[in-house]
C-alpha cells in the first residue's frame, strides 16, 4: 500500500527541519514540503536541496508574491486595517495565503493531512488551521508542538540541535541572533529572545544591526524625498507617474521607506490565545501605502461611508489577526469596503524624512472637496448659507437642553 502523504509548511529553519524528519519517522509517511515565496528573499536559497536531504519526497517552492500583494495586502489596506492602533498585520495576512496553497497541494497530491511548525502559544497555529477548516474540512492537521510526545522529545532547542546533528540535517542555530524573524513582502517581524523583556530598548544604537529592511531614522538621509502615489478605486497603481503592479509598488515602497527609516513599530500586543507578547516590526512600504491611501480617501470618500467603514476597522483587523480571513463575516465586510473604494482615485504626494511621512498634496478628478463651499471668503456658488447653521445647531441642541433641564430639577 502507498504511504500516507503529509504536506508540511517548510521554512528550512531548525523547527521545520526537525519536524520534517520527525513526521516521516513517527507517521511512516511521505512528506511533501511546501515553501511559499512571499518575499523572503535570500531565505529561500538552498531550500530544495535541504528539504530533499532531510527526507522530503518532493518540495514545492511557489512564487506567490503577486497573489499576496494583489489579493491579500491590497484588500486589507482598502479596509484600513490596523490591529490595536499600531500593527499593519504583516505576518497575519500571509498565513491564510500559505494555508490556502497548502490545501491546494494536499488535494493535488492526495495527502490526508497538512502540518505546520507553529507553537501552541502563538497565533499562527490558529490562522493555519482556521483557513484549512474553511477551505478543506476533510483534510487533517498535524501540529507537532501541541503533541505531548513531540514536546517530551524536544523540551528545548538544545535537543533539537542534537537531533539535527544526529540525522545530518544542516541547521544554523546561533546565539548571535537570540530572537526569531519572519519576513515577507509586507514586513519583517522580530520576537522572543531578548525582546521578551519589554524594557529592552530595540531602538538603541547598539541594537541597530537587528533591523533588516530599514535604516534607523538617525542614519536616514539629511535630504527629504518626495513620492507621488497614483490610486484607482482604492488601489495604488503607480508611483511618480509610472504604472506598476501591486508587487512592484510594494517592492519600490519598501526600498524607499527603508532608505528613510520609515515603518518601525515596537509594541506589546494581545494574542488571540490570551497572552500578551512583544513584537518589533519593520513595515516601510506598507506604512507609506497606508498613509497615502488614507489621504486619498480624505478627498474622495463620502463622510458617512468613511465613518461606517471606519467603525468596522477594529473588527476587520481582529478578524485578520485571529485567522478568520476566509470567514463569511470578513468577506461581508470586504464587500462593503470594496463598494466604499469606487471613487478613491487620484494622486497623493508625500514627503519622507527621517522616519516621518508628511502630507505634501492630494488631487483627484472625483474630489468631493469644493473650495468654493469650504472657503472662509465669500461663497461665489452660494451653495452654503451660513444662516442655515442656526437652525441646525438649535435642533441638535434640543435634546441637550431637555436633559440639562431635567438634571437641574433633580438637583434642586
Amino acid at each position: 500500500m502507498a504511504k500516507e502523504k503529509i504536506v508540511l509548511a517548510y521554512s528550512g529553519g531548525l523547527d521545520t527541519s526537525v519536524i520534517l524528519k520527525w513526521l516521516k519517522e513517527t507517521y511512516d509517511a511521505e512528506i511533501i514540503a511546501f515553501t511559499a515565496d512571499i518575499g523572503q528573499k535570500e531565505e529561500l536559497d538552498g531550500l530544495e536541496e535541504k528539504a530533499l536531504q532531510t527526507g522530503a519526497s518532493k518540495i514545492y517552492i511557489d512564487d506567490l508574491r503577486d497573489e499576496f500583494a494583489k489579493d491579500f495586502i491590497y484588500p486589507m489596506f482598502q479596509a484600513g486595517a490596523l490591529y490595536e492602533g499600531q500593527y499593519l498585520l504583516g505576518t497575519s495576512i500571509a498565513r491564510p495565503l500559505i494555508a490556502k496553497r497548502m490545501v491546494d497541494i494536499a488535494r493535488a497530491e492526495g495527502a490526508t493531512a497538512i502540518a505546520h511548525g507553529a507553537t501552541g502559544k502563538g497565533n499562527d497555529q490558529v490562522r493555519f488551521e482556521l483557513t484549512a477548516a474553511a477551505l478543506a474540512p476533510e483534510i487533517g492537521v498535524i501540529a507537532p508542538w501541541r503533541l505531548e510526545e513531540f514536546r517530551e522529545q524536544f523540551p528545548g532547542r538544545a535537543e533539537m540541535i542534537a537531533y539535527a546533528e544526529k540525522h545530518g540535517i544542516p541547521v544554523q542555530a546561533s546565539a548571535a541572533k537570540p530572537y526569531s524573524m519572519d519576513r515577507n513582502l509586507l514586513h519583517i517581524s522580530f520576537e522572543s529572545g531578548m525582546l521578551e523583556d519589554p524594557w529592552f530598548d530595540s531602538a538603541a544604537e547598539s541594537n541597530k544591526d537587528m533591523y533588516v529592511l530599514s535604516v534607523s531614522p538617525e542614519d536616514a538621509p539629511d535630504q527629504a524625498e518626495y513620492v507621488e502615489l497614483d490610486f484607482e478605486k482604492g488601489d495604488c497603481v503607480g508611483l511618480n507617474g509610472a504604472k506598476m503592479s501591486p508587487l512592484q509598488v510594494m517592492e519600490a515602497l519598501n526600498e524607499l521607506g527603508g532608505k528613510h527609516g520609515i515603518g518601525r513599530v515596537d509594541m506589546v500586543e494581545n494574542r488571540f490565545v490570551g497572552m500578551k507578547s512583544r513584537g518589533v516590526y519593520e513595515t516601510p512600504g506598507g506604512t507609506i501605502l497606508f498613509t497615502a491611501h488614507r489621504k486619498m480617501e480624505s478627498l474622495t470618500m463620502d463622510r458617512d461611508v468613511m465613518h461606517l467603514r471606519d467603525s468596522l476597522i477594529s473588527k476587520y483587523a481582529t478578524l485578520v489577526y485571529n485567522g478568520f480571513w476566509f470567514a463569511p463575516e470578513r468577506l461581508a465586510i470586504q464587500a462593503l469596503v470594496e463598494e466604499s473604494q469606487k471613487n478613491v482615485t487620484g494622486t497623493v504626494r508625500l514627503k519622507l524624512y527621517k522616519g516621518n511621512i508628511m502630507a505634501a498634496g492630494v488631487k483627484s478628478p472625483v474630489s468631493l472637496y469644493n473650495p468654493d463651499i469650504a472657503t472662509m471668503e465669500a461663497d461665489p456658488s452660494k451653495a452654503y448659507d451660513q444662516g442655515d447653521a442656526t437652525g441646525f445647531i438649535r435642533l441638535n441642541a434640543l435634546r441637550l437642553k431637555v436633559s440639562s433641564g431635567v438634571q437641574q430639577k433633580a438637583n434642586q
